[in-house]
């Protein structure tokens, strides 16, 4: 049986494939995604050429080390693809996103893609969404504001991140508040709900964005659910 760790090794390799010779692609973020990005910087020794938008400046900074060429979502008309993580997934290919806080960068280069494909372990796929605490990235100005209107949507629990004893800053210089909603029936209109609170800059719900779900298990299997 593989380990966790190997799980992903094993989605994220596999995923490598979807990059085709000189294409346009989105690189999303996570320890799944690094996986990728290490079979991605082999094949760019082998020949492999595309250049890529990164959703985050740990992608970027992993990739470059690696040998792969990235240039800005302002200078691309569109995606072929792009390959990313999830916290959760459902049976709708409806996603929490925003656990490793790159959300909002995330979600702009998704909706510029033809493909969204989520590379993910086994753990990930879920039933219902809300086990994982929902990502809310939101200005750092009158953020306990924000977080009241939040817990009016039914909120059991909201959490400002922090990291290393500091309060968690985004690469746009935004907070998160986690929220645990416990199951959410209604992702689309939990949605559009936290939308209209002022001060909120995105979700880490992901609404009819995902093309393909590929997911790894312990036996070595990868099921892609579509």
């Amino acid at each position: 049986m593989h380990s966790a760790e190997d799980i992903k090794k094993l989605v994220g390799t596999y995923a490598a494939q979807f990059v085709q010779q000189d294409s346009v692609i989105g690189l999303g973020t996570g320890s799944t995604v690094y996986w990728l990005l290490q079979e991605l910087g082999n094949r760019v020794k082998q020949g492999l050429r595309f250049t890529a938008v990164p959703t985050s400046t740990q992608t970027l900074t992993i990739g470059r080390e690696l040998g792969i060429q990235f240039t800005e979502l302002n200078e691309v008309d569109e995606l072929s693809i792009t390959i990313d993580g999830a916290d959760e997934a459902d049976s709708q290919l409806q996603l929490i996103k925003g656990g490793g806080g790159a959300l909002l960068q995330e979600k702009m280069v998704a909706a510029a893609t033809k493909k969204l494909i989520i590379i993910a372990d086994h753990t990930k796929i879920v039933d219902q969404l809300g086990k994982f605490p929902l990502p809310v990235e939101v200005i750092p100005f009158g953020w306990k504001q924000v977080q009241k209107h939040i817990a009016k949507l039914g909120c059991e629990k909201i959490v400002l991140r922090n990291r290393n004893d500091k309060t968690f800053l985004t690469d746009n210089r935004h907070h998160i508040l986690d929220c645990w909603f416990g199951k959410i029936e209604n992702a689309a209109s939990l949605n559009a709900a936290l939308h209209n609170i002022p001060g909120v800059v995105e979700t880490g719900l992901f609404i009819n964005m995902a093309s393909v779900v590929i997911a790894g298990y312990p036996d070595g299997q990868i099921v892609t659910f579509q």
